[in-house]
């Protein structure tokens, strides 16, 4: 699947969006970015195989825009992560859901992006 899949990034900092969607284009993915939720729910993401979210932002933030795509998409793999530390409650039970703590490691990222699309 790798170099088919379609990773969506969304996330308020126009630095982590570049960095992310570089790594993600380094490693043979598509990368389409968007900055809030709001945003992303606006547009047509049936296509998306990942969906990668800052969990803190203005507006809609990363766990109700995970709850809102897990209810019309239950099997998309959802990656939040955070600056913030003190998230740990994630429902894994009830959703396919990644925690990444800012700074993150991008080949441990990478590692996890392969490991959940194989797993679709």
């Amino acid at each position: 699947m790798k170099g088919l899949a379609a990773i969506a990034v969304v996330d308020d900092d126009p630095r982590l969006q570049e960095s992310l969607a570089n790594l993600l284009e380094s490693a043979g993915y598509g990368a389409r970015v968007f900055s809030s939720a709001e945003e992303f729910l606006a547009s047509q993401f049936d296509d998306i195989d990942l969906l990668i979210s800052d969990i803190g932002m203005p507006g809609m933030n990363g766990f109700a825009l995970r709850d809102v795509v897990s209810n019309s998409h239950p099997k998309l793999p959802v990656f939040l992560i955070t600056g913030r530390h003190e998230f740990v409650d994630l429902d894994h039970g009830k959703y396919h859901t990644e925690l990444f703590r800012k700074p993150f490691d991008g080949r441990e990222m990478l590692l996890a992006i392969g490991r959940a699309l194989a797993d679709r």
